[in-house]
């Protein structure tokens, strides 16, 4: 079964249900950035109660990203193959699940094995969910589209913070897991009978064009692609040099969304409370001024040149990295906070045009499954690893000098931009034709 409603999919969707599509993939990605960072809100809270290193509370950061990136393929070729839709309910009910149990959690082992579940529930939603969005509205607005869409890493990320932080202040941090995991199931059925358009959206469709059939086969290339599987993504230099680039930033960004808030308990003498509540308000604030404006920058530089939203995410990257130093490095808490905004702004500034990029390099009838080996790449190299070598790095040399490495590898996500600018009008000519 390709989709779960192929009928409905064959009768042309109004733009008004198309922007009900958009709200309600988003609505549900906030909830995934929300139950994904509530732990860290929460990790002065554990560390105490649990008695924990800090590379073993680390690890729970951890924990969640390695069964993220090692289930996304197994979803990614599913979303390829089997309804989209049912794979992002799915997920859904999987990951509200594992975040509510982990309320429940009696000590370090079983909390973290509920962590890495939430990870298999948000690698289903997340192979398949930028894809979907893509095929929803046509080409020349996909970057604020997709931007639109993933303003809920800055909003959710920040309202798990403030409710992590608040909750967790108040009732304790088993609560805490409990009250923010329960809200997800509300929307899995929703989600289920989502209406989508064929796959590709606005590309051109084969003769006979009945939805089932483009799915199973689209135009000859794309039969052609799918039958390649996963191999052919490593010979795309675009693919691989903008998924480099995204490890480096997951790296960073990764690293610094779990660990700043701890940084500002320890270093400013804030309580969990106003730390993730202060931290929480920046980053939503930074997080959808960047988003926004990299999406819509993106689409008028690339209207300009095919390289445009390399160029936006390269430049965000090498302006932000000495920003991210002036946060470690400022002995005052305003001065930190100042520039923990503008860096969080360049950062978020990249979020649209590097997943654009994906879509716009990648055949139709493999998207689901290139977004499969992204995610797996950018999180085995990124923040699967970096929660984990920042703590051991903490426990040696102190938390703020640990902090010191994410700017260079910011600066190495900014050079990965550039490297892939050389090659992406010739890939999206591939992909395109």
């Amino acid at each position: 079964m390709i989709e779960a409603n192929m009928d409905a999919a064959a009768a042309p969707l109004s733009l008004t249900y198309r922007r009900y599509a958009l709200g309600l993939l988003l609505a549900v990605n906030l909830l995934n950035y929300i139950d994904r960072q509530v732990l860290f809100a929460v990790f002065p809270l554990i560390k105490i109660d649990l008695h924990l290193s800090d590379t073993a509370l680390g690890f729970l950061g951890s924990a969640f990203m390695f069964s993220y990136m090692l289930f996304a393929p197994l979803f990614g070729w599913l979303g390829d193959h089997w309804s989209r839709t049912r794979l992002a309910s799915g997920g859904l009910i999987v990951w509200s699940l594992a975040t509510a149990l982990a309320g429940f959690a009696p000590g370090y082992k079983t909390l973290l094995a509920a962590r890495a579940t939430v990870g298999v529930g948000e690698a289903s939603f997340g192979t398949v969910s930028p894809g979907l969005i893509a095929d929803f509205f046509p080409k020349e607005r996909r970057g604020r589209v997709l931007a639109w869409f993933y303003v809920a890493i800055p909003v959710g990320s920040a309202l798990g913070y403030l409710l992590g932080g608040v909750l967790g202040q108040r009732y304790g941090w088993h609560d805490a897991f409990l009250l923010v995991g329960v809200p997800g199931l509300l929307l899995a059925i929703p989600i289920a009978m989502l209406r989508t358009p064929p796959r590709g959206g606005d590309a051109p469709r084969p003769a006979f064009g009945h939805p089932l059939l483009y799915a199973q086969q689209g135009a000859e290339g794309e039969g052609k692609k799918a039958a390649t599987g996963y191999s052919d993504f490593f010979r795309n230099r675009s693919f691989v040099c903008n998924t480099l680039a995204m490890a480096a930033m997951t790296f960073a960004i990764g690293g610094l969304a779990q660990w700043l808030p701890s940084f500002l308990n320890r270093a400013h003498s804030l309580d969990v409370a106003k730390a993730n509540t202060l931290f929480g308000a920046t980053t939503v604030l930074a997080g959808i001024l960047g988003t926004m404006a990299g999406g819509w920058l993106g689409d008028r530089w690339q209207k300009r040149s095919g390289k445009g939203y390399l160029l936006i995410s390269g430049w965000g990257f090498l302006i932000g990295a000495p920003f991210a130093v002036w946060a470690i490095l400022a002995p005052g808490l305003t001065s930190c906070m100042y520039a923990i905004f503008i860096a969080e702004f360049f950062l978020f500034l990249n979020t649209g045009p590097l997943n654009t990029v994906i879509v716009n390099v990648t055949n139709p009838a493999v998207r689901a499954m290139a977004f499969a080996v992204n995610i797996f790449f950018i999180h085995a190299l990124g923040d699967a690893v970096s929660p984990s070598i920042l703590g051991w790095l903490s426990d040696q040399w102190g938390l703020r000098s640990a902090l010191l490495i994410t700017p260079l590898v910011m600066v190495l996500a900014g050079l990965f931009c550039f490297i892939c600018s050389r090659f992406v009008v010739r890939d999206m000519a591939k992909a395109e034709g």
